[in-house]
């Protein structure tokens, strides 16, 4: 199945995530004693201690460090080498190879300075953003695992009369399988035997169980609620509608993968710098300007280590360190560093309906009398009487909104559940019925009198032998927060759409009341992730909220996926952003702080590229025409303070 390719790639992606930790603390403690035993270092600080040996000691630390810590920079230079994509990796390789070959022939063989304490602080400050990088991307891989836990592993196989536990893998096509109340169906497949109702939000993100009968198809990992059913099989694993959006998922994830990285560009022409910046300036001072070749060495070397973007490194990831935790503290945790920049540029924000816009809950929003005798609280007496004893959502909603009304009620006798229909019972010597309103009306109980119930999700009709007398409508609970959400974007600019599996006349309902300029109704999964594509199609940058399993191929779509904490893990781990107090608001919060974080990102780049356009052409002699000459330990100075500069900026966001 897909999901053990995604299982697989998630455990070897942790695996990773360990290496890298245990490579950046191995590095940074020997970092420690190699600063204290570097020339410029010791003399910044004002130290005058040595110890015997000092240079040999100081050359076996960074030697640990440059083979240990190093290597996967290395073995990457390597690779894009073969590839012909040179990256980050090489450009940290070429820089880490040249100070380490030109300090070790210092050692022991020619005259100059050691550049061991910026190899080591390099490999420090690129194993730990590697390291911040990847932790970020294991999300991805978790959320197929979420996904897998959905499908039920075990199944009841029905042959020759009995009844026997069997693993959903020894299923085939053709199998009958007895599904129980309040278990999840294990396979798709059709209901030859009984009714029931079935949650199905799981997969489709109808807020409303949806009746099943003998000949109604029935989806894998979708949850029976209420009568035992027998399931003919018609696809098991790999195969069931469930198994085909995580294969989704995870197609839609590696496609995200091989986007090329923007830094990996800007290290590519940076490499070329460094290669070509120290060949030249090797070649002006050894052959042009006729010096020795230890001094053209040191001007090389020189060039090439401030080459490699300690600061240019840093713009970004230090900034988005800092927004990052700014936006922790509101409650919108940051899962992917480039998402969350190209939050800046969203232009049509896609809302899913059932738990991100609304709560996710049937609540009564009205009780409406269709006989005088009959007062709202009778009809919510009479209605909590049969429903007191039911686990149904509907009857929790209707008991639930009874007591806080404070209305009381009688113990039903005879009581009797008819699935797809109601139920029924006698209540203080009457018959009384709540029927679904399609059953009201096929009954002649009521006519058109209802058509004010457009705009509930649910309505349940109340009848007292055989005749109507009120009606309770239940709607999903819209959160109060989602209108202000909703005028805030409006008054942005930006587009709102809502996407959903919800039935038509009640998505529309909804987005009247709350004014969002778009609905798409009625739609599965897949086509979820279809529609995501067709509005990027028309050319917005689009973010997709949402927090069910259903969304998780249009989170993993969009240009930035954006979960509910609230929902399910799968549709969490599936998404770039989480917002964790539930609150759409938090969507305005999250692009606004995008755009400061932007301007800030701008800031840190113009100084980061004017430093190097100063100190690369400085340490190459640029200046020596007017007796300037930038020594190395200047150089690396310079580095150093362009880093201070550069994280100081940032912690002013």
């Amino acid at each position: 199945m897909p999901s053990h390719e995604g299982l697989g790639a998630a455990e070897h992606h942790k695996a990773m995530i360990r290496d890298y930790w245990r490579r950046f603390i191995v590095s940074t403690v020997l970092t420690i004693p190699i600063l204290l035993l570097s020339p410029e270092v010791k003399g910044l600080l004002g130290l005058t201690f040595a110890i015997p040996g000092e240079r040999y000691v100081l050359w076996l630390l960074a030697s640990i460090v440059y083979f240990y810590g190093g290597k996967p920079f290395l073995t990457g230079m390597v690779e894009e080498a073969r590839k012909r994509l040179p990256g980050m990796k090489t450009l940290v390789g070429v820089a880490i190879t040249v100070a380490y070959i030109y300090s070790t022939s210092v050692v022991f063989l020619i005259p100059g300075r050691y550049f061991f304490w910026e190899l080591a602080t390099l490999i420090d400050v690129m194993l730990l953003g590697h390291w911040l990088e990847m932790r970020s991307l294991l999300g991805a891989s978790r959320a197929l695992e979420k996904l897998v836990e959905a499908l039920p592993s075990k199944a009841h196989l029905v042959r020759d009369g009995e009844i026997r536990e069997v693993h959903v893998s020894e299923l085939r096509p053709g199998d009958l399988v007895l599904v129980k109340p309040g278990e999840k169906i294990p396979v798709d497949g059709v209901i030859v035997d009984g009714s029931t109702s079935v949650d199905e939000s799981l997969v489709t993100g109808e807020s409303r169980p949806v009746y099943k009968k003998a000949g109604d198809s029935v989806i894998a990992g979708t949850i029976n609620l209420e009568g035992s059913i027998v399931v003919k099989v018609a696809s098991v694993g790999k195969d069931t509608y469930l198994a085909q959006v995580i294969e989704l998922v995870r197609k839609i994830q590696a496609s995200r993968s091989r986007a090329q990285d923007l830094a990996n560009r800007a290290a590519k022409w940076l490499t070329f710098v460094a290669l070509g910046g120290g060949a030249f300036t090797f070649t002006l001072w050894r052959f042009l300007l006729g010096y020795d070749t230890v001094f053209a060495l040191e001007r090389m070397v020189t060039v090439m280590v401030i080459a490699c973007p300690h600061a240019l490194g840093l713009a970004t990831p230090l900034v988005i360190a800092r927004s990052t935790a700014i936006s922790a503290s509101k409650g919108i945790l940051i899962r992917d560093r480039v998402a969350f920049e190209n939050s800046r540029n969203i232009e049509a924000v896609i809302f899913d309906k059932t738990g991100t816009l609304t709560k996710g809950e049937l609540s009564v929003s009205k009780v409406v009398s269709l006989d005088p005798g009959y007062s709202e609280e009778k009809i919510l007496s009479l209605a909590a009487s049969l429903e007191e004893r039911s686990e149904h959502p509907i009857a929790r909603a209707i008991v639930g909104y009874a007591r806080s009304r404070g209305v009381e009620w009688s113990k039903a006798q005879e009581f009797k559940a008819v699935p797809g229909v109601g139920v029924k019972g006698v209540v203080d010597g009457v018959n009384v019925e709540l029927v679904s309103l399609i059953h009201a009306r096929e009954r002649g109980l009521v006519g058109d009198e209802l058509e004010l119930a457009g705009e509930a999700a649910t309505v349940v009709v109340v009848a007292v032998d055989s005749r109507a007398v009120g009606a309770i409508l239940l709607a999903d609970t819209v959160r109060p927060e989602s209108k202000e959400a909703i005028d805030m974007l409006k008054s942005m600019g930006i587009r709102t759409i809502m996407l959903t599996g919800d039935n038509r006349r009640i998505a529309e309902a909804i987005a009247r009341e709350l004014g969002i300029d778009e609905v798409i109704a009625e739609v599965l999964p897949h086509e979820k992730a279809e529609n995501v594509r067709k509005v990027k199609e028309k050319g917005y940058v689009t973010a997709m909220v949402g927090d069910g399993v259903n969304d998780a191929p249009a989170l993993m779509e969009a240009d930035v996926g954006i979960a509910i904490g609230a929902g399910t893990d799968i549709a969490v781990e599936s998404a770039d952003i989480v917002l964790v107090k539930n609150d759409p608001r938090d969507v305005v919060t999250l692009i606004k702080l995008s755009r400061r974080t932007y301007t800030k990102i701008k800031q840190n780049l113009l100084w980061a590229t004017g430093y190097n356009v100063f100190a690369l052409p400085a340490a190459a002699g640029a200046l020596y025409p007017i007796g300037i000459l930038l020594p190395p330990a200047a150089g690396a100075l310079l580095m150093s303070l362009s880093t201070v500069i550069v994280a100081v900026n940032a912690s002013r966001l």
